[in-house]
């Protein structure tokens, strides 16, 4: 029983509004009363009831328009109706409209308590039942990929488009784009997302060990192999296997994984048995796959295989746009973890990450803030925090009034803004900085 749980009680009958009344205050709800349905429906305006005890038959408007208007308002709202026996009828009408339940006059107060402990558990649930959904939308949520730029949009709509699909997907970018994030995404879009996405990293598994980690093997299939044990592939059943860096498999693996994903069936490493998966496959590579088939560098027909839908992703410098939202929101990430006060980023700062061109893409400017928060101090990330002295050198500036625009713009983010402080540093009284900052139209970060 949740003692926030609120009733509010409808009945034009002075005895039954306070007998009620004190039965549920001493089980622990709040309760309120009204005496007909036009108080009732003001009182459901200004508060949020939980349940509602309704009479059915009330001066004016009667308990089964009552119903129908509470639900109007939020069809959440538990509503009991209370009748006599000769109008039963007239209650199961009311149910018939979305009424919780009934209960008869006079009445038996462990019944009504029993009535209300079930209608309490019903709205628990409904509650339990809505967060997981909100939880389960945050995990599915496209615009968790950090990003706003037309180039980015366009692969969200490419996620969406083939999200609800089963068909397979390749995604190219450089290292560091978040090929696994966009992977993740349409994992967690899909109809499979009640599974895991069953991750493979390519490229860091040794050609001797790839046949045993996708397909599995049998106890005494090798040395050192004393368990049967399941691979990628069979992990993977009734979910999403995201292969990484598809590119660095063997030519002997390509045959291998080409005849899996045509057959869906597969035989663990030492064994005889033939195992069916219903796995998707998204894939990643950091290669240009066409190119390598040109070069005899990998199977036409597994690119053609792999090649059902393509999403690029652009590499950071193609979309600068997106540098100042990925920085704020990685300041904000680290800043929490760090339990640092950490909310800004300076603007020379800033205008350092947008002329960098970041071969290390995302990854590369994720490592960078994490960085600036260790050694940073304030409430700022300055230019300083960044080791990008070969993008910060100081340009020719054309006028001593740009120069010195530039100067004191520095000064207020070494000091974050604290105009005494930095007034000091300047060698002038506040007024003369204050008047210099609406000068140049200087503003702070915040």
């Amino acid at each position: 029983m949740d003692n926030n749980l609120s009733i509010l009680i409808v009945d034009d009958e002075l005895s039954v509004r306070d007998s009620l009344s004190n039965w549920f205050l001493e089980d622990g709800y709040n309760v309120d009363v009204a005496e007909d349905a036009k108080v009732a429906l003001k009182k459901l305006e200004a508060f949020n009831f939980h349940i509602v005890l309704v009479d059915i038959k009330l001066p004016g408007m009667d308990g089964l328009e009552l119903n129908r208007r509470i639900k109007s308002i939020n069809e959440d709202i538990v509503v009991i109706i209370m009748t006599a026996f000769a109008s039963v009828d007239s209650a199961v009408e009311a149910l018939k409209d979305g009424a919780y339940d009934y209960v008869c006059k006079p009445f038996d107060p462990d019944a009504v308590s029993h009535l209300i402990r079930n209608a309490s558990q019903s709205i628990q649930l409904s509650q339990e039942n809505l967060s997981l959904q909100e939880r389960i939308k945050s995990l599915t949520n496209i615009e968790a990929v950090i990003g706003g730029s037309e180039a980015i949009l366009k692969v969200l709509e490419q996620v969406r488009q083939v999200a609800d699909t089963d068909s397979t997907v390749i995604i190219r970018g450089d290292s560091g784009t978040g090929k696994e994030l966009i992977a993740k995404a349409i994992h967690m879009n899909s109809p499979r997302r009640f599974f895991p996405m069953v991750t493979v990293h390519c490229g860091a598994i040794a050609e001797t060990l790839m046949e045993s980690e996708l397909f599995g093997h049998e106890r005494g299939a090798f040395t050192g192999a004393q368990y049967a044990r399941k691979g990628k592939f069979e992990m993977a059943d009734g979910a999403t296997l995201f292969l990484d860096e598809i590119s660095t498999i063997s030519m002997k693996m390509q045959i291998e994984l080409l005849r899996v994903l045509e057959t869906k069936r597969f035989t663990r490493v030492g064994g005889n048995r033939e195992y069916k998966s219903d796995f998707r496959v998204i894939c990643a590579t950091n290669r240009d796959l066409k190119s390598m088939v040109d070069a005899g560098e990998f199977r036409e027909d597994l690119y053609y295989r792999l090649n059902v839908f393509a999403i690029s992703i652009p590499p950071l410098r193609e979309r600068k746009e997106d540098i100042k939202i990925l920085a704020e929101h990685f300041i904000r990430l680290y800043a929490e973890q760090m339990n640092k006060p950490t909310k800004y980023i300076g603007k020379r700062a800033l205008k350092a990450l947008e002329n960098y061109p970041f071969p290390g893409n995302v990854r590369e400017l994720e490592n960078l803030i994490e960085r600036a928060i260790v050694i940073g101090t304030g409430d700022t990330v300055r230019l300083n925090d960044l080791p990008l002295d070969k993008y910060t050198s100081q340009p020719t500036w054309e006028s001593i009034q740009e120069m010195e625009s530039h100067h004191i713009q520095s000064i207020l983010e070494k000091y974050d803004w604290n105009i005494s402080r930095a007034a000091k540093a300047l060698g002038v009284d506040r007024v003369t900085l204050y008047s210099k900052i609406k000068k140049y139209k200087i503003e702070s970060p915040k």
